[in-house]
């Protein structure tokens, strides 16, 4: 399961209208590709249709897919957003990273 808390959901919904998706019917993506200063970094995007072997999660009313492989990455993870004075963007709360970098965008495990 990935969680989305309530000030992820807001900038989701309002990050999807602006690039022309729907929040209700489109998707979140949400992987692990290699790179990064810790070895592995999330992606995250938007996307109108999934493929036959993503996991599907709804929660918070928004509707979330990951691969196989990145889910196993991503159990427990909640997605939230910060727009604090470190920065404004997405951030991966993962309980299974046992080292980030400093931006946050990167880990390892």
């Amino acid at each position: 399961m990935i969680k989305v808390s309530d000030i992820a959901k807001k900038k989701v919904v309002e990050l999807m209208s602006d690039e022309g998706f729907d929040a209700q019917n489109d998707f979140v993506r949400v992987g692990v590709k290699s790179g990064g200063c810790s070895g592995l970094s999330y992606d995250l995007k938007f996307d109108k249709s999934k493929l036959e072997e993503d996991k599907v999660f709804v929660d918070n009313g928004i509707h979330i897919i990951v691969d196989k492989k990145s889910f196993l990455y991503l159990v427990g993870t909640t997605l939230e957003y910060s727009g604090g004075l470190n920065g404004t963007g997405f951030v991966f709360n993962n309980p299974n990273a046992n080292r980030t970098c400093g931006c946050g965008e990167s880990f390892s495990l």
